[in-house]
């Protein structure tokens, strides 16, 4: 990193964007943002410029010419199982359309700028071992698995093609401030509204989270360090934590008493047990450094600073 280098992040008020946006702030980065959603007060202060397009727009292009970044961190796109199965035509335009869009405005307008490309541990599905490498071959379950998957597969395509420098990030199970959705926010809504707490699954299934503040920093590794030869990287903990375990935990950092059942019933396009080797992104320089107890009291404690739901 230099004193001019620029990124630019797609899906910056997004809550993995604004994330990496703020530490790569912090870092001496320019960040150019760009978003369909309009950025609030606490968002801009990281950027040093902000765009707010609906991707695909011819606009950025401009704004591409215009900034001349030296990365692209593409964090913008759809990311549920359950709405990809709901809506499969919405999810493939907003993950590998959008993704090939990226990737060809980059190719004609910046083609010495390099791409981080967000992916998923969706694309492994259900994997036959564990800890899972990135050699194990993809087995998505869900559409948004295999349109994250045909997007890693564009990311090739434009490299091999066209000489577009880039790596793939597969991010496990993230959490952290700021995320309304997904297992620990419903847990968090649930045993804050309810005197008994109903989840899916058997409780068995398991997942490898990983803290917001420390895909940032990940992701600040691999700009830094990483060949950015269309190699991909796992993201996550290491750590494999059963959604009973996670559910008590969560629990007893709200300071709540209730009681903990799950249906029986995994929904269509849920992975059963993760948990990733991050062997890879280690040789980066990177080291997971938020432990699990301390990332559940960092959600719990923006949860109780007034944003949960009424």
């Amino acid at each position: 990193m230099t004193a001019n280098s620029r990124v630019l992040i797609t899906g910056v008020t997004g809550f993995i964007g604004s994330h990496v946006a703020r530490r790569f702030s912090q870092q001496g980065w320019a960040v150019i943002g760009i978003d369909r959603s309009p950025a609030n007060a606490h968002q801009l202060p990281s950027l040093s410029s902000f765009h707010c397009l609906q991707l695909p727009d011819p606009a950025f292009n401009t704004v591409l010419t215009d900034s001349r970044p030296q990365l692209c961190i593409h964090c913008a796109g759809s990311a549920s199982v359950a709405q990809s199965i709901a809506d499969v035509s919405a999810d493939f335009y907003a993950n590998t359309v959008l993704t090939f869009e990226v990737l060809n405005a980059l190719r004609d307008c910046a083609p010495h700028c390099k791409l981080i490309f967000l992916s998923s541990a969706a694309i492994y599905g259900n994997p036959a071992t564990l800890p899972i490498v990135e050699t194990q071959p993809p087995a998505p379950i869900s559409p948004y698995g295999f349109h994250k998957w045909q997007c890693e597969q564009l990311c090739q395509e434009f490299r091999k093609v066209y000489g577009l420098s880039n790596a793939i990030v597969r991010i496990f199970s993230a959490y952290g401030p700021g995320l309304r959705r997904q297992v620990i926010w419903d847990i968090c809504e649930k045993a804050s509204h309810q005197q008994s707490l109903l989840l899916n699954g058997t409780g068995r299934e398991s997942r490898d989270f990983i803290h917001v503040a420390d895909i940032a920093e990940a992701l600040l590794a691999v700009a830094t360090a990483a060949p950015m030869l269309g190699e991909t990287y796992n993201l996550g903990s290491g750590r494999e934590t059963t959604i009973d375990e996670l559910a008590h935990m969560v629990v007893e950092a709200l300071g709540h008493r209730c009681s903990i059942e799950f249906d029986g019933v995994v929904p269509v396009g849920t992975p059963l047990n993760w948990r990733a080797d991050i062997s890879r992104v280690r040789t980066l320089g990177f080291d997971p450094s938020m432990s699990f107890d301390n990332g559940i009291k960092t959600v719990v404690k923006w949860y109780r600073s007034g944003v949960r739901s009424t």
